[in-house]
């Protein structure tokens, strides 16, 4: 596989309708505006690109097919996911069919890494994923919002005929660590499994733009989600501020440089060019023990939990 840059671009953004960007994020991009950004990654040498069937229904994939489509296949890295619940279990493969279905809007023949999303009923649903890794159309697996024990369990079927996990993603940030308290990113680091990390900004509410006098926009998801929580929020993003001016950084650089420092791959949703061009730079930036230390602690004292509906508990 191509080598991994630091740094994973997510288009949930892109896609519109049912669980996509504009009820979500309450996003409206034109194809132009998405084009932008993926010449952005292109030039900031980003090249993971990660989005799901359930994305949108489908729209996410197709937005995202068709700059993918313009560019060399063997530069990208594509993500994308096999969502249970939407599954078509009058087929014969279920999985498969929505591969296939992934692969269509998405126009590759195969697919790097591709995830469960959910842990619904892991004993039915991993052993689909054994004959598409033998036939190479994915190439390696990931399990998404699983916790230790479900992790182990999928390791231990794929296992059996010879394969392994490769990446878990989960919900991780400074504000929500519980894949950190749950042991997750130890056992992924001794078992040498990517750990992705998606909502590393809590959908802008760590990226600085966000505070009491500008809140997220209103009727959309996010807004419901984090717009009541964002006075709470004050004293830690300030800090994170602090430290950013410090060092001619924004925010939201920060809460991508701690995520880094943890070890783990960000998502960061790209909307612009210059959440890219941003999340790229922040690649190279160091945080000092202290400075973790310190945004750490602000984010206990927030005494918000961030936890999506969707998710179940890690510990």
């Amino acid at each position: 596989m191509n080598k991994r840059a630091k740094i994973a671009l997510g288009t949930w953004s892109w896609g519109t309708g049912p669980a996509g960007g504009d009820t979500v994020f309450g996003n409206n991009l034109t194809d132009e505006q998405m084009k932008a950004v993926f010449d952005a990654a292109i030039n900031s040498g980003l090249n993971i690109w990660d989005t799901a069937a359930v994305y949108g229904m489908g729209s996410s994939e197709i937005a995202l097919g068709n700059l993918v489509r313009q560019h060399p296949r063997n530069k990208l890295i594509i993500s994308t996911k096999f969502t249970p619940q939407i599954a078509d279990e009058s087929a014969s493969q279920p999985i498969e069919t929505m591969l296939e279905g992934s692969l269509q809007r998405l126009g590759v023949g195969e697919i790097d890494i591709y995830w469960i999303h959910n842990p619904h009923d892991i004993e039915k649903w991993t052993p689909g994923l054994i004959p598409l890794l033998k036939s190479g159309k994915i190439k390696q697996v990931g399990v998404s919002n699983h916790n230790l024990d479900q992790i182990k369990r999928v390791k231990e079927i794929l296992g059996e005929a010879g394969f392994s996990i490769s990446a878990v993603q989960n919900h991780y940030s400074i504000l929500y660590r519980s894949s950190e308290d749950a042991g997750i990113l130890d056992y992924c680091k001794k078992e040498n499994i990517s750990f992705f990390a998606y909502m590393v900004l809590e959908q802008g509410a760590l990226s600085g733009r966000y505070n009491i006098q500008n809140q997220m926009p209103a009727g959309s998801g996010r807004a419901e989600s984090y717009n009541q929580i964002l006075p709470q929020l004050q004293v830690l993003t300030n800090a994170m501020k602090v430290i950013a001016d410090a060092k001619g950084a924004s925010v939201a650089q920060i809460a991508i440089a701690w995520a880094i420092s943890k070890g783990t791959i960000p998502i960061i949703g790209a909307t612009k060019v210059h959440h890219v061009t941003d999340a790229a730079a922040a690649a190279s930036l160091k945080l000092s023990a202290d400075e973790i230390a310190k945004i750490e602690q602000l984010s206990i004292d927030t005494g918000v939990n961030t936890k999506g509906a969707w998710e179940n508990l890690m510990v």
